[in-house]
């Protein structure tokens, strides 16, 4: 080793795979769906050399790698690759699954005492649901569903086979919780879930669309056509169902984990996680004094998850690294942006459609952002380094003016292509979130969906759910500067401190590289694009 201070790092050999890499001064971690643009992807080759290059570190200086994985065990040192490239398999640890998601939990978060619960669709060991005791001294497991019970009857388990019902990949749940709020929640009463002593045994015994037909024979529920993808009154029930449901479900497990480990803080982490309405609810339940969930909640964030896992193996020390930002990737140089804007080939350029467009430097881009967003433009929004989690949070975002419904419209029908029924986010100054929406405490992660504020929401109707909520990011100019800006900028001119937020993609990963950012601008219907200090327009 030449490294003067400890380095590590982590990989995820499952969907979502991607690589982490931390010092005592550097995190940076990146999902290789990023890189290689195919969404969940498995994989890790691409972001760990991505990370290795961003850190300016030679794998041989790496002194401990993490891994995790999907499977009944964690991956062995052969089944990683990882000695293909010269790392011997002193220098590679396995992981448990839910072991890593409890690392990001908890270290990330800014509690020294919690009880973390981890809750997903499958881990390692036939695990789903889990929860830890965690202090400065460890992260102990205390509990967790039994071995035994079918995996269909996980709580992940069966928000998944409704998911998959209702037409989508078990990987876009966020569709059914959008749905839900559609839906009349009381149209079934068969419980779908038994919480007993800190663990969960579910009704379905079949996992994905075949777990939820039998049910329906077995109770005689309607539960509408399979694949109605919204378009059915039965179907949207159905979402209402599962998720008033799962939301019960959590609360019990939350109380019953907290009551189990005497540590009131909760830190949330597995893909379930990132069901921010269930989210609101559990942070507000009495037993809890404090709430996080990582932004990287699911299995994006495992990667990260080892790296902090093999950093305690190799110091000692379990690492608390409390987060005030998602922003993980890199910064692009503004040569690295001009070779994009130049079309020069060392930028990794492939354009989906040629477009014509002119570019320019700005002297203030928040200011010229939020004049363009206040006149109904829609703009990519492109600074500094990318989020690790699936969220867009002002780094690789589109913007639009969120008063009315015009903009929220053109989005789902001319520039990202989604269905009507699922709302977009208002990312609001964190010191104006009070006055907007039910919330007191910070959501800079977009994982709550706290109530819009009476004599609000007609005037922010473009980030206003059917059901008068919202998934709320708070932006603060310590962690934001130039996003602040912008926003600052928009309420000065509108009298409204929030924009309306959403990911600058249309169908594919979030994109990554001034390269991606510019080919989805050519490709997709945007007005404008904000990359750095440069305004790219349509000639």
């Amino acid at each position: 080793m030449t490294a003067p201070t400890p380095v590590v790092a982590g990989i995820n050999l499952g969907h979502d795979g991607g690589a982490a890499l931390i010092t005592d001064t550097t995190m940076v971690a990146i999902s290789e769906e990023r890189l290689n643009r195919t969404r969940y992807s498995p994989g890790w080759q691409a972001a760990l050399l991505y990370c290795l290059r961003a850190a300016d570190i030679p794998l041989e200086d790496v002194d401990l790698i993490a891994v995790s994985g999907i499977g009944h065990h964690p991956p062995t040192a052969a089944e990683t690759g990882l000695t293909h490239l010269g790392v011997t398999p002193a220098r590679i640890i396995p992981i448990d699954h839910h072991l890593s998601h409890a690392y990001t939990a908890y270290c990330l978060s800014p509690h020294d005492e919690a009880t973390v619960l981890v809750v997903d669709g499958g881990g390692n060991h036939h695990d789903t649901e889990t929860f830890y005791a965690a202090t400065r001294d460890g992260i102990h497991r205390l509990g967790g569903n039994p071995a035994t019970r079918p995996r269909a009857g996980a709580i992940g388990a069966t928000y998944e086979a409704f998911t998959n019902w209702l037409g989508w990949h078990e990987q876009e749940a966020g569709k059914t919780m959008a749905l839900a709020s559609y839906g009349n929640p009381d149209a079934h009463h068969t419980p779908l879930f038994d919480v007993t002593g800190a663990t969960v045994q579910g009704r379905l015994t079949h996992t994905h669309a075949p777990g939820v037909a039998e049910l329906a024979r077995q109770t005689g529920a309607d539960f509408g056509p399979s694949d109605s993808r919204g378009g059915h009154p039965r179907g949207i029930d159905a979402a209402a169902y599962v998720q008033a449901q799962t939301e019960q479900a959590l609360c019990a497990l939350a109380e019953q984990t907290i009551a189990a480990t005497g540590l009131t803080n909760l830190c949330f982490a597995g893909g379930v996680a990132l069901n921010c309405v269930a989210a609101d609810k559990l942070r507000r339940l009495d037993t809890v004094t404090g709430y996080f969930a990582p932004p990287a909640s699911s299995d994006r964030g495992q990667a990260l998850g080892c790296a902090l896992y093999a950093w305690h193996q190799v110091t000692g020390d379990l690492p608390r690294r409390p987060l005030t930002h998602d922003y993980f990737g890199r910064t692009y140089t503004d040569t690295e942006i001009e070779q994009a804007l130049t079309r020069d080939p060392r930028s990794g350029l492939v354009e989906r459609r040629r477009t014509p467009y002119r570019w320019r430097r700005e002297s203030d881009i928040a200011a010229t952002a939020a004049q363009m967003i206040s006149a109904g433009h829609i703009i990519g929004w492109f600074q500094g380094g990318s989020e690790l989690g699936p969220r867009a949070l002002g780094a690789r975002s589109i913007l639009a003016d969120p008063r009315t419904t015009t903009s929220s419209d053109a989005l789902n029908h001319r520039i990202k292509h989604r269905e009507p029924f699922r709302p977009f986010a208002p990312a609001v100054l964190a010191s104006h979130a009070p006055e907007w929406f039910d919330l007191d405490v910070p959501s800079p992660y977009m994982l709550l969906a706290p109530p819009v504020r009476p004599g609000r929401a007609d005037r922010i109707a473009g980030v206003v759910h059917v059901n008068r909520t919202a998934r709320v990011q708070t932006v603060d100019p310590h962690s934001a500067p130039t996003f602040a800006s912008l926003i600052e900028h928009f309420h000065q001119i509108t009298g409204t401190p929030l924009v309306l937020n959403t990911s600058l993609n249309d169908r594919e990963p979030i994109v990554e590289t001034p390269a991606h950012a510019l080919a989805t601008f050519q490709a997709c219907d945007l007005d404008a694009l904000c990359i750095g200090d440069y305004l790219v327009e349509r000639d």
